[in-house]
Order: C-alpha cells, then structure tokens, then sequence
C-alpha cells in the first residue's frame, strides 16, 4: 500500500522542483524524502522522478501519482470528519495555520484567547509563511489553513482542491511625527502632497515596496527614498527623527509612539485577505471554528 507520507513527499518535488527544496519545506532532511520517494517506487514498481539538470522531473507514473493525490487527501479528511461526527462535532484536536507575518500579528494573535476559551479541546500550530508557501503547504496537507494576501484585489488562481474566503482589506498609511508639515492635513493625502518629501521604504522585492511603487506610478517626481528597511517598526523609528515618513499598512502597524500621527490617502493601496483551506475540509468542526472567530 502506498505510504501517505511518502505521497506528500513526491507532490512537494513536483512543485518545488528538487529534493533539497521540498524537504525543506516539509521539515525533513534531504535524505529522508529520498529515501520516502524510494519507498514509494518499489511499493508502485517504477520510477517516478528523473534528473534534469539540477533539479528532476516526473516520470509518467510520478504524474499519475500526483494527479491522483488530492482525491487520496480528500477521502482522509473525510475519514477524519466522519470519526469526529461520530464523537459530537464539537471542535477538537490541532489546526496547522500558516500565514504572513502581518496577518498573524493582526488576525490570528487576537483570536487565540478566544478560541482557547471557547474551544477548549481546539489548539492552533501556527508556522509564518509566504503566501505562495502558504498554499502549497495546504494543497500538499501539511497544513490545514492558510491566510494569504493578493495585492490590488488581484486573486492568484487556487488549484481546484482549495477554496478560499475573503477576511480583510488591509490598507496602507502614511505616518510622520506630528510635528510634520502634512501631519495636520485636513483631508486624505494625495500624490502631489507626497512628493517633495523624504521617505523610508521598504525594500525592492517586497510587496510593500510594489506599493510604494504603486502609489507614485505617473508622479512627475520621483520620490526622495532616504533610507530602504524591511522591519516596519524599524522604519517608525527613522519616522520619529522627523526627517522621513512612511507607508505603513494598517495590519502591520504597532501601536504609534508618542509623537507619530498616521494619515489616511485619497487612493491608499490595498491588499485583500484571505483564508485558504483545502475543499474537502469544509465539513471540519474545527477549520469552522477557527473560520468564524476570524470573522
């Protein structure tokens, strides 16, 4: 019979690419996911990988094994749920939650009290990771529920096997010490109040940065960036000299030290949140609970 764990294994390979990255992913080692991709070639009698280049690829059993691994995922879960409504449905055991960082500080911390309160037998594994991790690791069953981010409302397409549901629009600030020329601006900011004055951003290859971008695209003037910092408290703290502002999403924003006033823009920039979770879940007492203390 064919080992799940070994299953998972191969589905990793197959989107990552190489042993070294799906083990990493996965919290093994390099060599015991060879050694689970080995089980399973002799316990299906062929080969499912093959070199190329640095990486490998499926052979055509392996991706016949792949495509048929949701449906072996789906019919577990289903196993699971049904033992679980045979107890009384309540929420029980553990939910493996993967999410952004911003999203955990400010969706997932407040809710933990709650949830613990009342779902007492309910317990919450929670793994920072990058959205498109984030959904591998759903789709691959390593985790159970994913909170990701599409920026601008743009949703990236899921697999069939998941399905998501919309939580939260984070939407970006720009904050300045009060004593700051715009800081007693009476209405939201625009491009042409942004301008002429000096910034800390975040840095290129970060979707805060593509936001920063985003809010200057078609500006006449290119925007006077001081100082490049990916930790956004790090950034206030440039912020409270009061040489420099910064655009920070509300997610992401610690409580402001004295002296710090966040204002609101005419067209901030935005992101949609979502929570992802694999379809065959849908019926789980506890992807529900945790479901709706989020919201």
């Amino acid at each position: 019979m064919i080992e799940v764990g070994a299953l998972r294994a191969l589905q990793s390979v197959a989107a990552l690419g190489t042993l070294a990255r799906a083990a990493e992913e996965l919290g093994f080692t390099s060599s015991a996911v060879s050694q689970q991709i080995k089980r399973l070639e002799r316990q299906v009698g062929a080969a499912v990988l093959a070199p190329a280049g640095r990486g490998v690829v499926l052979t055509p059993a392996g991706q016949a094994l792949v495509d048929s691994a949701p449906e072996v995922f789906q019919a577990l879960e289903r196993c699971a749920e049904a033992a679980q409504s045979v107890a009384d449905g309540a929420p029980r055991g553990s939910v493996r939650l993967v999410g952004f960082s911003t999203a955990i500080r400010g969706l997932l911390a407040p809710i933990v009290p709650r949830l613990s309160t009342s779902c007492p037998d309910l317990s919450l594994r929670i793994t920072e990771q990058d959205p498109d991790q984030a959904v591998r690791s759903v789709d691959a069953g390593t985790a159970d529920l994913a909170l990701v981010h599409d920026v601008d409302g743009l949703p990236a397409p899921l697999p069939p096997s998941l399905t998501r549901r919309h939580l939260h629009t984070d939407r970006g600030d720009v904050v300045m010490h009060r004593t700051h020329p715009l800081a007693q601006a009476a209405a939201p900011l625009r491009i042409a109040d942004l301008a002429r004055h000096a910034w800390a951003a975040s840095p290129p290859g970060t979707v805060c940065h593509q936001w920063f971008r985003r809010l200057f695209a078609g500006a006449a003037d290119e925007p006077d960036v001081r100082h490049l910092v990916d930790d956004f408290s790090t950034q206030l703290s440039l912020v409270a000299s009061g040489e420099v502002v910064a655009l920070i999403p509300r997610l992401a924003r610690p409580p402001l030290a004295e002296g710090l006033v966040a204002r609101p823009l005419h067209r901030p920039p935005k992101r949609e949140v979502h929570a992802v979770w694999r379809r065959s879940a849908d019926g789980s007492p506890a992807i529900r609970a945790v479901l709706t203390e989020l919201g």
